[in-house]
């Protein structure tokens, strides 16, 4: 009886179904973006249309399509297409998938998909089980993920597969999407809100048809056009696609630090901007601006290390929200002052001297001479001291054997 009604859902469930759900595109022709993974002639939209997918990872944030290619795949293939989620999958259900796909290439010579959503959520003994199976070809792993699988994957499982990248989709790709969404639900849409939907959509195509379909649900119950109020009311918030445990944090770390070194102010505040909304720990931050200001400034503003300190400083005294303000302030200074890297050249070449050669002593006229058992041994002999002789200041105090080595060049 269970299956009975189980089969009533699914007949059911294309008109009752969330509009997102509905559109799903079937087919690679009616996928919107991502023509540097699927478009016409690229390896993977040959590859689906000849039956012959790879194992393979589709890594990209919320909305961009992971799942779609799987559906587009499994509707495409003659293989036995099987679909697990990691989030609620156990070892014993993938053995299971496993088991079922031998038997099944024994018996029938039949391939088998099988669909691995959230991959990055199987932990390492469950990845593991996997592994034998995708290696000898019993099944053909397709995992989705919004986490980078280099972080997230085993190195071994992840060797066996092709890694696909997608993209958040452009305003103009959404827009697509949410006209075909308003045609859906028999409306059509003014051109400003359809820019408008694509905006607040963040990338996401998911969301733009969330976005479109509770906005036209509300102005239908109100008995109203569909008007900017009932888009923005139903986007409510941008979603920001950012975990700060994962590739997230270190991409916009990454752009924040090389924007300012590249001494753009508004790159760099908007990145710390986004940090911060999404709610990175904010000490990160401020010890990323102190190491910059050292690698980066160095003594071609040595005031920017005061800067970033203070920062620093002020948010353990001050707290968010209102230490954004401080940690804005040194971010924009950091930008807008002059660039020096002498101080890490000069520590890396002055570190590679010591790996080396060693630690090699210095002259001894340099080494300690306090005791006079010290002076006996000839310490301090022959050192000048550069207050009574300014010859002391054009002395070269390397170790004999580096005698003539320049690690600093000021800026």
């Amino acid at each position: 009886m269970s299956d009975l009604f189980s089969d009533a859902a699914a007949e059911r469930l294309p008109g009752v179904g969330p509009l997102a759900s509905r559109l799903r595109p079937a087919t690679l022709g009616e996928l919107v973006g991502q023509r540097h993974v699927a478009g016409p002639g690229s390896a993977l939209a040959l590859a689906i249309t000849g039956d012959r997918v790879p194992s393979c990872v589709f890594f990209g944030p919320p909305g961009s399509g992971k799942t779609t290619l799987a559906r587009i795949v499994a509707s495409a293939t003659g293989a036995v297409f099987e679909e697990l989620s990691a989030v609620s999958a156990t070892v014993a259900d993938v053995r299971g998938v496993l088991a079922r796909a031998r038997e099944r290439l024994g018996a029938e010579g039949r391939r088998t998909i099988l669909f691995l959503d959230e991959i990055h959520r199987f932990n390492k003994a469950q990845q593991d089980a996997l592994l034998p199976a995708v290696e000898e070809g019993v099944v053909v792993l397709i995992g989705a993920t919004t986490e980078n699988p280099y972080y997230e994957v085993n190195a071994a499982l992840l060797s066996r597969c092709q890694v696909y990248e997608l993209e958040p989709l452009a305003e103009e790709e959404l827009a697509v999407i949410a006209r075909r969404g308003a045609a859906e639900l028999g409306i059509e849409l003014p051109e400003e809100l359809v820019t408008l939907v694509a905006r607040r959509a963040g990338g996401d195509a998911r969301a733009a048809l969330n976005i479109v379909e509770l906005a036209v649900r509300t102005a239908t119950a109100e008995n109203r056009p569909v008007e900017e109020s009932h888009v923005e009311d139903a986007a409510r918030k941008r979603p920001l696609v950012y975990d700060k445990s994962g590739s997230a944090h270190y991409d916009f770390a990454s752009a924040f630090i090389k924007s300012l070194r590249g001494s753009d102010p508004d790159a760099a505040v908007y990145y710390l901007a986004a940090m911060l909304e999404a709610g990175e720990d904010p000490r990160f931050l401020a010890r990323r601006m102190i190491i910059f200001a050292s690698e980066d400034v160095g003594n071609a503003d040595p005031q920017a290390l005061l800067v970033a300190v203070a920062a620093a400083r002020a948010l353990e005294q001050v707290g968010l929200p209102e230490a954004r303000l401080n940690l804005a302030q040194a971010a924009l200074y950091l930008a807008l002052a002059a660039k020096s890297n002498a101080v890490l050249t000069a520590l890396s070449a002055a570190a590679r001297d010591v790996r080396e050669h060693g630690a090699l002593r210095p002259p001894r006229s340099l080494r300690d001479a306090h005791h006079p058992g010290s002076r006996r041994l000839g310490r301090g002999e022959g050192y000048i001291y550069p207050h009574d002789d300014p010859r002391g200041f054009d002395a070269d105090h390397l170790p004999e054997e580096l005698r003539g080595r320049v690690y600093y060049d000021p800026p």
